[in-house]
């Protein structure tokens, strides 16, 4: 849950108060959003009932071929939490923050939601917005990091989505802020969340954690051409590497260590004749009990909340090896609904908006020093088995 406000100040007696001033128009409040009129929240969606999971997963899979069989394996995941994924809760909740957000600073601009792969579905939501008359949107995807299947797949989706609604007669246009792995907003807020889960084990025992790193394993071809234009690839990896890196210095001058760290991936699919991102977390875990290692820090980094891939993955079947192999394991929180997660994003929104307006824009950054550009790069992160249209890039 979103922290309660903070209640107002007492304002003192009327004689000795500061004149009110008018209030400010609401056309005046949103003009820091101009050109855009909403913004909508883009996830990845998930099941809600146990009759949703198998038209989900086939979605979610459609093109490839996945036989029914393979995907009734992965629905059993969903399954052991009664049919229900958490993703969509914590999507309400980030879409409520956010509009708590934009409502503290006096921005009237409404935030929807719209889904890829579930209700509410994207091309939904872009039809109701278009129905109120908003047809100029500013999107922020639930993925941080760039890769195809973390930036580029939801590009298509918004193309897929305007050219369904163009061919209803409905013009719109879509564009969304930049992948923020590397915004303080959630770059920094994860440094936090690692030392304090740092913290907490050597309050218990005095001993040095493991410090693990983890995120969505990819298909090693998938990361090789992350990137765009003139880059070298391997932009997904070496993203979370930069991250993992420089928060674990940040965790080592704060609380005055000397640990090293690793970072690992979860959620391998694919057949097994695809190479994949390694090396996967239980394989680790188990390597470093092997060492001697007996506390693990685990710092689910590559996600925004906690959705499948971390309450199975990581909280059932990581914990799961831990407790096999002895290991007292700490999971960090992911950045959810932190308020200083969801006001970098409500930057971001203003920081779009007047790159739009032609503006000149400070970005922050850090650890990275170069943003990623919010217009993608031609080629950047493609789609390597069908080519497919994508809104918000140059190509």
């Amino acid at each position: 849950m979103a922290p309660e406000p903070e209640p107002e100040p007492a304002l003192p007696p009327e004689s000795e108060a500061a004149p009110v001033l008018a209030e400010e128009p609401a056309a005046e409040r949103a003009a820091e959003t101009e050109p855009y009129d909403a913004v909508v929240l883009i996830s990845f969606g998930g099941p809600e009932a146990p009759e949703e999971v198998m038209p989900f997963l086939r979605r979610v899979t459609r093109g490839r071929g996945i036989p029914d069989e393979r995907l009734e394996e992965v629905a059993e995941h969903y399954q052991a939490f009664g049919g229900k994924s958490p993703i969509n809760d914590q999507n309400r909740a980030l879409r409520a923050a956010l509009q708590a957000e934009f409502d503290r600073r006096g921005i009237s601009t409404p935030v929807l939601w719209g889904n890829r792969n579930s209700e509410p579905f994207l091309t939904d939501t872009l039809r109701d917005a278009h129905e109120q008359g908003r047809d100029t949107l500013v999107a922020i995807t639930t993925s941080a990091y760039s890769s195809y299947s973390s930036c580029r797949q939801y590009r298509e989706d918004i193309a897929e989505s305007l050219e369904e609604l163009t061919g209803e007669g409905r013009s719109l246009r879509v564009d969304k802020v930049r992948q923020y792995f590397n915004h303080p907003g959630f770059a920094s807020v994860n440094s936090r969340l690692v030392t304090e889960a740092v913290r907490e084990l050597l309050q218990g025992s005095g001993e040095e954690p493991a410090l693990v790193f983890v995120t969505h394993s990819i298909p090693d071809g998938m990361d090789d051409t992350s990137g765009g234009g003139e880059e070298d690839g391997n932009l997904y990896s070496a993203q979370h590497q930069a991250l993992a890196a420089a928060i674990t210095d940040e965790v080592n001058a704060t609380l005055d260590l000397t640990l090293d760290s690793d970072l690992v991936y979860c959620s391998r699919s694919g057949p097994p004749s695809q190479p994949w991102l390694e090396p996967d977390v239980n394989d680790h875990l188990r390597d470093l009990a092997a060492e001697g290692v007996t506390q693990v820090v685990l710092a689910p980094i590559g996600f925004v909340s906690d959705h499948m891939e971390v309450v199975f993955d990581l909280d059932t079947e990581a914990r799961e090896t831990c407790d096999e192999l002895g290991l007292e394991m700490v999971r960090v929180p992911t950045v959810g609904i932190d308020p200083e997660f969801v006001s970098g994003l409500v930057d971001l929104v203003l920081e779009r908006a007047a790159e739009a307006r032609g503006e000149d824009v400070v970005q922050p950054v850090w650890p990275v020093p170069v943003p990623r550009p919010s217009v993608c790069l031609p080629g950047c992160c493609p789609n390597l088995r069908v080519a497919k249209p994508a809104a918000c890039g140059a190509d």
